[in-house]
């Protein structure tokens, strides 16, 4: 259910000019809560007004379709200060950045420093510094989760 799902919501997040950062379903199967991370393509900030263009845009599809059931709850945010990392475009953009990553090259969860990244063989290879100091290539298909920290 949860892929069908994501195509609809990104399909229609996409129509209407942003960027699905992250789709996450709770709630109860009669009852699902949808919540939907997006971004804005312009690098800004997103806006109460952004997030109310994409809900009624996933809205209305939503409910002309039966992906959610009759009685879901939406909710639309920005992606937040500690944002999921989904591609080498995220690593770019967040170089010089720190973030929890799940891999088996850092063998578990590790927080690092992004560096930046590379093209290895037709393969995104993330550089970062972990603790330690110590730099390493890790390659992004091998990325099972990576979300930006926040030090208050």
């Amino acid at each position: 259910m949860k892929e069908a799902l994501e195509k609809v919501v990104a399909t229609e997040v996409d129509k209407v000019g942003y960027d699905l950062v992250e789709l996450r379903v709770g709630g109860s199967r009669s009852r699902p809560t949808l919540d939907v991370r997006i971004d804005r393509r312009d690098g800004q900030a997103v806006t109460v007004d952004d997030c109310a263009t994409v809900s009624r845009a996933v809205e209305a599809r939503l409910d002309a379709g039966q992906e959610a059931g009759e009685r879901y709850r939406l909710e639309v945010s920005s992606p937040g200060v500690e944002r999921l990392l989904r591609d080498a475009a995220d690593w770019r953009r967040f170089a010089g950045s720190r973030a929890s990553v799940l891999s088996p090259a850092l063998h578990g969860r590790e927080e690092v420093e992004i560096l930046g990244v590379e093209d290895v063989d037709g393969r995104a290879v993330a550089m970062v510094r972990d603790a330690r100091g110590d730099e390493q290539r890790i390659a992004l298909a091998d990325v099972k989760e990576a979300r930006l920290t926040f030090h208050w």
